[in-house]
């Protein structure tokens, strides 16, 4: 006998002796529809109080049973810390991403992911290099007009993730151009040495990474910045820091 039916057996109300639905109203207080009328009314010894108790019995059913099928679903369920799977594609060569009010030109080789935080507006994998052991991972932001900080702000934020193993300062490492692209007023820096950990909310906690590199651009619109950062090991970073700042500066 499953637990269900024992418990629904221990708890069920027997009726004693004929009653009536009159009974039923004046004990319980209740007024039933035609339907339940038909359906107690032939019950013998059914009261009110049998009835409440019954009622009762069944509620703690349900709340029983939709707290073990919510106990089985939270030991399936996925953790909010794992990054959700994305999908992706090799960007074929003459690709065109259209991001906000700019269009650039994906370099060929570069693999587009569907982005796998609601920050993120657009998200690349840049192949690793021979020898490495992390892909570089391009990943695009933008948060709104008058929002996300000013371009300084995140450019020093940037640098302020990439510490030196000598201990020496990473902003005096770290170059840093302006210039226009399009009529758009665009900042990048450059910056290696060992990335440090990072948690960032509903992504995977990440350690320290030696011998990594940053590369980062700001391009001011109308409608707000939008930020695009490229990290990945100092290998990978340079086989494709050219085909980056091509793509930043093909915006138009």
């Amino acid at each position: 006998m499953s637990f269900f039916r024992k418990l629904v057996r221990a708890n069920y109300v027997k009726s004693p002796d004929q009653n009536s639905s009159e009974k039923l109203e004046k004990e319980g207080g209740i007024n039933l529809d035609q339907a339940s009328y038909i359906k107690y009314a032939k019950r013998p010894g059914l009261t009110g109080k049998h009835l409440r108790q019954h009622s009762t019995c069944w509620a703690k059913l349900i709340l029983l049973a939709g707290f073990l099928l919510l106990a089985g679903c939270a030991g399936e369920s996925v953790s909010d810390t794992e990054p959700a799977l994305t999908s992706s594609r090799i960007a074929p060569s003459g690709h065109q991403k259209t991001l906000g009010p700019f269009t650039l030109e994906v370099p060929s080789g570069w693999i587009e992911q569907t982005p796998n935080s609601r920050m993120r507006k657009a998200q690349f994998r840049l192949p690793r290099a021979k020898g490495d052991n992390d892909d570089g991972e391009l990943t695009v932001f933008y948060f709104g007009k008058g929002q996300g900080g000013s371009t300084d702000a995140n450019i020093s934020r940037w640098i302020g993730q990439v510490s030196q193993p000598d201990g020496s300062s990473s902003r005096d490492k770290a170059t840093i151009r302006t210039g226009k692209v399009s009529d758009f007023r665009m900042t990048q820096v450059d910056v290696s040495g060992t990335l440090k950990a990072s948690s960032m909310p509903g992504l995977r906690q990440q350690s320290e990474r030696p011998s990594y590199r940053l590369l980062g651009a700001v391009l001011e619109s109308p409608h707000g910045p939008w930020f695009f950062k490229l990290i990945g090991p100092e290998k990978t970073i340079a086989r494709w820091s050219e085909s980056f700042r091509q793509f930043i500066e093909s915006a138009k």
